[in-house]
């Protein structure tokens, strides 16, 4: 078995990457977007990938959030055999323990804010109404937006509108939270509001984050930094590097 960098040599990893390999075709031209990645990241870790585009964050980020599987090597999320789902059981296991926060909020514009917190509990989990209606709410108050919940989108700012992303991120009772390049869109000091914010979720909550990003302030946040650049890793940072 490959050596491993560990997030935390303590804690039993919710993420294990074992020699893991991804290929893609550009035309006649086989590509090797990630070329024997090995890593893990124990619960409650606040994880930071860096690398330049075209280094393979994006396509790491896609095989942790079960969007993709790898071509080789072995990838454990919460002790799941990534390789080994098909699509639908995918789909179903994503719901249940993985949530994403994106650089361009990716909220429905048609929806207020309670409901596009509330979307995922109705698609994914199917919860009761009542239980939905308490559980939106409990998020929306945790990220400051308890009362724009009658808002749309346009209504409220890009940093309100990332605090949205994050309580619907979150409101499946999510075990995992997977950022890409989360603040991209923000100005500096929504930017720091929105980290702080992450960070407080993730020790109130014990939930791990993950990030891909390039930018500085994320990185100095984190705990725990691994940077890819031409589809290899390396461990940059973190209090055990």
């Amino acid at each position: 078995m490959a050596d491993i960098a560990f997030a935390e040599a303590h804690a039993a990893p919710v993420i294990r990457a074992d020699t893991v390999e991804k290929r893609y075709r550009v035309g006649d031209v086989e590509v090797k977007a990630l070329k024997g990645v090995s890593f893990a990241i124990a619960a409650g870790s606040f994880v930071s990938f860096v690398g330049p585009s075209g280094s393979g964050k994006t396509t790491l980020l896609n095989l942790l959030g079960c969007l993709d599987r790898p071509d080789g090597g072995r990838l454990t999320v919460f002790d799941t055999d990534i390789a080994g789902l098909n699509r639908r059981a995918a789909a179903r296991f994503r719901g249940a323990n993985i949530g994403f926060i994106f650089q361009d909020f990716n909220l429905m514009p048609v929806l207020t804010v309670f409901e596009n917190v509330e979307y995922p509990l109705i698609m994914v989990q199917n919860w009761p109404s009542r239980r939905r209606r308490e559980r939106v709410m409990d998020m929306l108050a945790a990220v400051g937006m308890a009362e724009q919940a009658g808002k749309r989108p346009d209504q409220i700012s890009g940093g309100q509108k990332q605090r949205v992303a994050v309580a619907r991120a979150l409101a499946p009772e999510t075990r995992l939270v997977l950022a890409d390049e989360p603040t991209a869109n923000l100005d500096h000091d929504t930017a720091y509001k929105v980290i702080d914010l992450m960070r407080r979720l993730k020790t109130e909550l014990g939930v791990t984050f993950v990030f891909s990003t390039h930018d500085p302030k994320i990185v100095a946040a984190a705990e725990i930094v691994f940077r890819l650049e031409d589809g290899r890793l390396s461990r940059e940072g973190g209090p055990h590097a």
